[in-house]
């Protein structure tokens, strides 16, 4: 599986971005979609996810503002990123799972990261 996430770029504080991450390959059994993002000095941080025949999750930071979807050919995943604050300047990167032969236990890729920034 590879993945490629792109829709970074510098807004100013209140504006939307929509981050895209395309999957290619083996993508069929891919049933969990995430995003996690990296600020300046920090360590990585769970932002969404979305996983079949559930109701998506947020992190407490952006749940109201940020949406995550996928398109019915499940290969693409977004995520709409609506009233931008300036601690939500980071690198932000997707990254799928699918199930393996253990229960519980899932295979999981992780595409390049895009940035975004937001200034006031």
């Amino acid at each position: 599986v590879q993945l490629q996430a792109s829709g970074g770029g510098l807004v100013q504080v209140g504006e939307s971005l929509r981050l895209v991450c395309a999957a290619s390959g083996s993508i069929e059994d891919i049933h969990v979609m995430v995003w996690a993002r990296q600020a300046p000095g920090k360590s990585r941080e769970f932002v969404a996810q979305i996983t079949d025949g559930k109701a998506p999750i947020y992190a407490n930071s952006v749940k109201g503002r940020f949406t995550i979807s996928r398109d019915n050919a499940r290969k693409l995943t977004f995520l709409q990123m609506n009233s931008l604050k300036l601690e939500d300047t980071a690198v932000y990167y997707c990254q799928a799972q699918s199930p393996t032969a253990v229960a519980g236990v899932n295979n999981y890729w992780w595409g390049q990261g895009t940035l975004v920034t937001v200034s006031s």
